[in-house]
């Protein structure tokens, strides 16, 4: 029975929801709300507008799609993301009622009408994501009831807009557009404002100065905006701040103890920076702390292990600094945590074992330190482990690694590089794990050995890498059939034998991956390297890796597959320094996105197809120090290469009768001719007779014709006398010189 009196208030309230909801739709739309929202429609390009109901014949408007009303008067718009072209008619500045003002994600352009600071009931505007510019429009008496103020993501100009008679105020987000100058902190901190969001201006100068004035603010961002100088004192005195972020920008300094005064804080990105010194160790009072990335500036010092002492930590991003000593957090108390990057340091020491207390962990970067021992059993505790990178370290025992890594079941990215130096070899068994692995990074280890069977079961593989080793043997047929793979680079081996036939059905380059089916990472960085040291190209994604089928520096043999045109994706091919002979296929023409192929130091012949001129994209082009013929492909991509990408071919030509890299090489016809021979003789009769018979023309005409035989002696005679006159001269001139100098 009690139910049932729960329930009846329950419908009653439905009812008149509904009701009032009802009576809403049908109210009658007042007239000046009903021309203002006309004239509004009108400046739009309706072809984009997808507006229901709008329109003379429809009076109603309270109806119509984004409209509200309250006792007949229009008190909200609501038109995001209505795929809305034009611009803001002034007309709107006419809804006198308008509390509410959205009109975000659409293509509107031009400067916002100056009427809408006369709207006295606005509390909430926004106008981001548009095309929107010039100065923002205020006043000192404008938008007096005005709340929230987004106008991000436009290309607004000049001094950022302020609301000095908005006493209510408590969000101004302006963050990606053209703001510049100063923060005028004076007028924005009248109002209780409680989040500004300035980031993507551009500000000058040590804008940071006076925000200690805020004391209400709980949110800071200004990132990529230019800042200069160091943090200020009065900063640390904004005791409810919760979100800092300051990151991107050329500030520097040191950071000081008084980062303990954000008692509340639980966000502070001040990356990609130049702050210097030690991290003050005063972690202990920040107990709300979830995210902390101080990457990419000039820290020194060591790890402040009252980090320990944030329970609530999930981030902690210490990357590209010089960080020294050993790890000395204790992991047991930071459960939450699930990325700890502290990459590109000097930490050195093994990796503490209580690290695998973090069962939530999912991103591990400690790449390019000075860390050592072996990957411990301990690690199998880190059951969501997504990314590890734990490249150029000093860490032993391969096979140990990865067998205790393989039991991690959704490890997706693995980077070893640079470690394993003790002449270790691949094992090649005992591993049957790593399933759900997409990135298999394994270079430059100094490894012997060959490809391992088991990595067959790694079925969802995109990127291999094991370049920069001493592997050997034949590349298995089965590494073509997996079925993801699109990057693959085995180059700096000693493989031998034949391309595999599976290559040229790959189908992670032949057809495009959809990305949404993979794990993706977040700035994590991976590296593609082009030579042992340390310089490579820098990938924070898996999906932003080029479709790559690198194989250079082996001993690989025979043709060069024609089957390889099949892989339409592909963007990089690189051949060069094998054994591999025959001809360049005219396949490789299809690959329409390719942009570097590399064949250089091989034994190709014949010539290089016409078809390669369509490749549009291709920007590197190597056949350097093959025994390649004939011409040169004009036109194309091809009139922006050098001498140097064909030199060491010595038939090869850049045209019929022009240079050529030397004399061309012994080629036997079918019936055992000398090609080259034939078509030179060839060329020497052609000319001798052409000769011959220009030579009888103009005997002929000078025998029969007396008038142009006159004329041809005549001026026979006086160019001789013209040369016999310049040569006296010349001779008369010499000889005056050198009786000048007997003088001397």
């Amino acid at each position: 029975m009690g139910g049932y009196y729960c329930l009846f208030p329950c419908l009653l309230v439905c009812f008149l929801l509904h009701t009032l909801g009802s009576h809403s739709l049908n109210q009658t739309c007042n007239p000046t709300d009903l021309e203002a929202l006309l004239s509004f429609s009108s400046s739009l390009d309706r072809k984009g507008s997808r507006l229901v109901g709008w329109g003379p014949n429809d009076t109603a408007c309270c109806s119509w799609t984004g409209v509200s009303c309250d006792l007949g008067r229009v008190v909200g718009l609501d038109l995001s993301n209505k795929s809305l072209h034009g611009g803001i008619s002034s007309a709107i500045s006419l809804l006198d009622g308008l509390v509410t003002l959205n009109l975000s994600g659409n293509s509107l352009h031009g400067q916002p009408p100056v009427g809408l600071g006369r709207l006295a009931r606005m509390r909430i505007l926004d106008l981001s994501m548009n095309m929107l510019s010039g100065a923002f429009p205020t006043s000192e008496h404008g938008f007096p009831a005005i709340e929230v103020v987004n106008v991000s993501f436009n290309q607004f100009k000049g001094p950022h807009p302020v609301f000095p008679g908005a006493m209510n105020l408590t969000v101004l987000d302006i963050s990606s557009n053209a703001f510049s100058g100063g923060i005028n902190i004076m007028v924005l901190c009248v109002a209780p404002v409680k989040a500004l969001r300035f980031s993507r201006n551009k500000f000058t100068g040590q804008v940071l100065t006076g925000f200690g004035q805020c004391k209400m603010l709980t949110e800071l961002s200004i990132d990529s905006s230019g800042l200069t100088g160091n943090l200020p004192s009065d900063l640390y005195t904004i005791s409810e701040l919760r979100r800092l972020s300051l990151r991107d920008n050329l500030l520097s300094g040191n950071l000081g103890e008084n980062l303990g005064n954000f008692s509340q804080l639980i966000h502070i990105d001040l990356s990609y920076n130049m702050f210097r010194g030690i991290i003050p160790d005063m972690f202990g009072g920040l107990r709300r702390l979830e995210f902390l990335n101080l990457c990419s500036n000039l820290l020194t010092g060591t790890l402040p292990a009252s980090l320990s002492s944030c329970p609530m930590l999930r981030v902690i991003n210490l990357r590209n600094n010089s960080l020294s000593g050993k790890i000395t957090i204790d992991f047991r108390l930071l459960p939450r945590l699930i990325v700890l990057d502290a990459g590109a340091n000097m930490l050195s020491g093994p990796i503490p074992p209580d690290l695998m207390w973090c069962t939530e962990l999912r991103t591990l970067n400690l790449g390019k330190n000075m860390l050592d021992g072996d990957i411990t059993e301990s690690f199998k505790n880190l059951r969501s482990l997504s990314h590890l990178s734990l490249d150029r370290n000093g860490f032993t025992n391969l096979s140990s690694a990865l067998r205790v890594l393989q039991h991690l079941p959704k490890l997706t990215t693995l980077v070893l590089t640079k470690n394993f130096h003790g002449g270790e070899t691949l094992p090649m068994d005992g591993i049957n794990g790593f399933k759900s692995m997409q990135v298999f990074v394994l270079a430059n280890c100094a490894l012997s050995g060959m490809i391992p069977p088991w990595l067959k079961s790694m079925e969802s593989l995109r990127a291999l890498d094991l370049s920069w080793n001493k592997l050997n043997g034949k590349i298995p047929l089965w590494l073509g059939n997996l079925n993801d793979l699109f990057y693959v680079d085995l180059s700096n081996n000693l493989f031998s034998g034949e391309l595999p036939e599976s290559f040229t059905q790959m189908k992670g380059l032949i057809s495009s991956n959809s990305s949404s089916e993979h794990a993706s990472m977040e700035d994590f960085p991976l590296f593609i390297k082009k030579n042992s040291c340390n310089k490579g190209l820098q990938y924070n994604h898996v999906s932003s890796f080029p479709p790559s089928l690198i194989l250079s520096n082996n001993l690989l043999v025979g043709p060069v597959l024609w089957g390889l045109g099949n892989l339409v994706k592909l963007h990089v091919l690189d051949l060069g320094w094998n054994n591999l002979s025959g001809s360049i296929p005219d396949e490789l023409s299809t690959i329409s996105s390719l942009e570097e192929l590399n064949l250089t130091h091989n034994g190709l012949s014949g010539s290089i197809p016409e078809s390669l001129a369509k490749l549009t994209f291709l920007s590197t082009f190597d056949v350097s120090y093959n025994n390649l013929t004939g011409l040169i492909p004009a036109g194309g991509q091809f009139s922006t290469f050098t001498n140097e990408n064909f030199v060491g071919n010595a038939g090869l030509c850049l045209r019929w009768n022009g240079p050529c890299f030397g004399k061309a090489p012994f080629e036997e016809g079918s019936d055992g001719t000398d090609t080259i021979s034939a078509m030179l003789t060839m060329t020497y009769i052609t000319v001798e007779v052409g000769f011959a018979f220009g030579l009888l023309t103009v005997c002929n005409i000078l025998f029969f014709a007396r008038a142009w035989r006159a004329a041809y002696f005549l001026a026979v005679d006086r160019f001789f006398d013209k040369l016999y006159v310049m040569t006296m001269v010349k001779v008369n001139k010499l000889t005056r010189i050198w009786e000048d100098k007997d003088h001397l």
